[in-house]
């Protein structure tokens, strides 16, 4: 079954875009292929300038590591773990010692307002405080792209709005480019462009 149909889809370096739509409608599936996570069946991804749709499992595996970070609608953070060690486990995979991943993981967590709970677990900390956590863990690695699949969807309005002005701010002033999968307008508001997906086919796109 084919799940998008025809997408041309141009996101300039430091944009955040909103991919909305109805339940099904490929918004997940597209988001997936752009960060190298899912593979198209015909056609070219190209994200700054590398052609990731033709690169091998493992060099698409060791770009996604370098480029990208995701951020989920739950968290995914291991309970077991403080919010220090969940955000340095992405930097398990670089040469850095010890000393030097902590250190990128305590600034990751200070840049989201979280310096005084460095050494909390997940159980410890509120909804929009974990997601934080999660956006913490998506810069550590300093990605060029970060991906977010209903960010907010788990949250109450005053941590949905902490964590999109967040997103804001690392477009902004950090030249990340964002795209974000949403269900909700008003987290869509956040974004600079607006796409609208709708049974695989990209049919109104609104800045």
């Amino acid at each position: 079954m084919q799940v998008l149909h025809g997408i041309d889809l141009e996101i300039a370096q430091g944009e955040f875009i909103a991919l909305m739509g109805p339940s099904g409608s490929g918004k997940t599936t597209l988001l997936n292929i752009i960060a190298g996570l899912d593979r198209a069946d015909s056609g070219r991804v190209v994200v700054a300038g590398v052609a990731i749709s033709e690169l091998r499992e493992t060099d698409l595996a060791r770009w996604r590591a370098l480029h990208v970070g995701f951020i989920f609608q739950f968290y995914n953070l291991l309970p077991v773990l403080s919010a220090v060690e969940n955000v340095e486990l992405p930097l398990q995979l670089r040469s850095l010692s010890r000393k030097e991943r902590k250190e990128h993981a305590t600034t990751a967590l200070e840049l989201v307002g979280l310096a005084d709970r460095l050494h909390h677990r997940p159980g410890e900390l509120s909804g929009g405080e974990q997601q934080r956590v999660a956006i913490a863990r998506a810069i550590v690695t300093d990605p060029s792209l970060i991906v977010a699949d209903e960010p907010t969807g788990d949250l109450d309005k005053k941590s949905a709005r902490e964590v999109l002005s967040l997103l804001e701010q690392l477009s902004a002033q950090f030249g990340k480019t964002i795209i974000m999968v949403t269900h909700d307008p008003k987290a869509a508001q956040s974004a600079r462009r607006m796409c609208r997906l709708d049974k695989g086919v990209l049919n109104s796109v609104a800045g």
